[in-house]
């Protein structure tokens, strides 16, 4: 009957790269783990970025064309011209970063 040392060596002399296979499947469970979270983030992250990409200039129109209207009373409404215009400035401003994003290679 053979020592249990025996039985080690004859597994590992049938399998030579198991450990090897073993421990790049590991690698590979704890990076699609990692890259999950990552792309969590990230997907938050451009949420963000695209929503204060158009917030913002809506918000500059708005307050632009409410001065303009208090300042020079007439029958054009600045205010709902320049917020119309903040919120198309926004949308190109948005549509031009995520169609980089979405160029630019990811590591």
């Amino acid at each position: 009957m053979p020592e249990p040392n025996d039985r080690e060596s004859q597994r590992k002399d049938t399998h030579p790269d198991l450990d090897q296979r073993i421990g790049r499947k590991a690698d590979r469970r704890i990076n699609a783990r990692t890259q999950r979270r990552q792309a969590i983030w990230f997907g938050l992250g451009m949420f963000g970025l695209v929503g204060w990409s158009v917030a913002i200039p809506t918000l500059i129109g708005a307050a632009t064309g409410v001065w303009l209207d208090r300042r020079f009373p007439n029958s054009t409404s600045w205010t709902l011209t320049l917020l119309i215009g903040g919120v198309l400035i926004g949308c190109l401003n948005a549509w031009r970063w995520l169609r980089n994003e979405s160029e630019r290679p990811h590591e």
